[in-house]
């Protein structure tokens, strides 16, 4: 899918430091592809040490210590990459600033939830929905 100006490559240019939880690491760990992460800062929360990383990476356990660092960093935009978990302990403390969520337009009758149900609730502002062609849609929301 050509996504033109929400392209991956140019995304992770603005992007100083990428947060992700255990699972997404092992899931793009275990891709053949190169790590596309050597410009960035990346951190994993996990709760185990990562033998052998794929790439240059650190590993926080504490969410809550975890929130506090990163509010203090004044070098880029901080991305959080993947899993709706991870997501959604960052938005029941207040932490996620913006959503983007890209639908493609395939149905597969299961899957996962976006979010794991918590009982957390929040009414985000959409900031924009943009066809990218092909029946993707790229909703973009934010918490403030």
């Amino acid at each position: 899918m050509e996504l033109g100006e929400h392209d991956y490559q140019l995304f992770l240019k603005r992007i100083r430091t990428v947060v992700m939880g255990r699972t997404t690491y092992e899931w793009i760990a275990n891709e053949p592809s190169p790590w596309a992460y050597s410009d960035q800062r990346v951190i994993v929360v996990t709760s185990s040490p990562i033998l052998n990383p794929k790439g240059k990476l650190e590993t926080r356990s504490d969410i809550d210590s975890l929130i506090a660092e990163l509010r203090e960093l004044d070098d880029g935009d901080v991305w959080m990459l993947g899993g709706g978990k991870l997501q959604m302990a960052f938005m029941e403390r207040g932490a996620l600033d913006e959503i983007e969520i890209y639908v493609i337009s395939s149905l597969i009758g299961g899957g996962y939830p976006l979010f794991p149900a918590t009982g957390f609730k929040a009414s985000p502002t959409l900031l924009s929905a943009k066809s990218l062609g092909g029946g993707g849609v790229r909703l973009h929301y934010t918490f403030h």
